[in-house]
């Protein structure tokens, strides 16, 4: 069975069982804006999750294996009490020392994935999050449906020019870890980054962290992030969500407490190598 119809069967299966999670949908919010938990009435094109038991890895469009043949990853697929922590960066707003802060606190690593403009407007910060043990991943330079995108030369150019603006404020290349803006992928998308040399990271758990004036509680980001969280997660947080920078040391504390230990994305390619 090709990529294409293996996705589609997937679809098939989140579908079945997450009629209570409907539709990734795009809000028109600037950069940065999906609804991560959910899937719409077609998965093609987006990507999406189901959670069927607390403690458990969620549903995805595509399974572990399908995803490996591109380089790819949602989740580690392990019982070991393990997660990655990554924040998507479309601007900063004024929450990235306090997350950073708590990072620091705790020496949890984490991959900051940023659009282009973030790092022309604030390369300062950019450095700083290099400086502190974390990785800058490519969130594309100007956050377009990636999966629109049908020539090699235009998906490139997307990735170059995060590239050559990280590489100006930081001195160095950077790492090749890629996130499709807004969940928009493609079985060509994929292929593609791996030709450029690209890891692509989705993730397995999120919850909806990203409006500006309409921010989950305290007590609404714990009963997602605590309840779904599994073994090998690829966990997914806005770094401009106010909630987030105000309980991240809270979060933290009590993902240890549950005993949950931090790893890089580095550190899950080389466990499915």
């Amino acid at each position: 069975m090709d990529m294409k119809r293996k996705f589609m069967k997937g679809a098939r299966v989140v579908l079945f069982f997450a009629a209570a999670y409907l539709a990734g949908q795009l809000t028109a919010r600037g950069v940065e804006y999906f609804t991560p938990e959910a899937l719409p009435a077609s998965a093609e094109g987006d990507w999406g999750l189901s959670f069927q038991q607390e403690g458990e890895p969620p549903v995805a469009n595509a399974s572990f294996d399908e995803l490996k043949q591109y380089n790819a990853y949602y989740a580690e697929d392990t019982t070991e009490k393990v997660l990655y922590l990554t924040f998507d960066c479309g601007f900063e707003n004024g929450e990235m020392p306090a997350i950073l802060d708590a990072l620091k606190k705790h020496n949890v690593p984490a991959t900051f994935f940023v659009v282009g403009t973030l790092i022309k407007s604030d390369p300062d910060l950019i450095k700083r999050i290099v400086d502190e043990g974390h990785t800058i991943g490519n969130h594309t330079y100007s956050h377009p449906d990636m999966s629109k995108i049908s020539t090699k030369e235009a998906f490139q150019k997307e990735l170059q020019e995060v590239e050559a603006l990280y590489e100006q404020a930081v001195g160095s290349p950077m790492k090749k870890f890629y996130r499709p803006p807004q969940g928009k992928y493609s079985e060509t998308n994929l292929s593609m980054a791996k030709e450029l040399g690209y890891s692509t990271f989705f993730w397995s758990l999120a919850y909806v962290d990203w409006y500006q004036d309409k921010q989950p509680t305290k007590e609404e980001a714990f009963k997602k992030l605590l309840g779904r969280i599994h073994p090998g997660a690829i966990v997914l947080l806005h770094s401009t969500s106010q909630t987030n920078a105000e309980i991240l040391d809270e979060l933290l504390t009590k993902w240890e407490e549950m005993g949950y230990q931090f790893k890089s994305l580095d550190q899950l390619i080389e466990a499915g190598v």
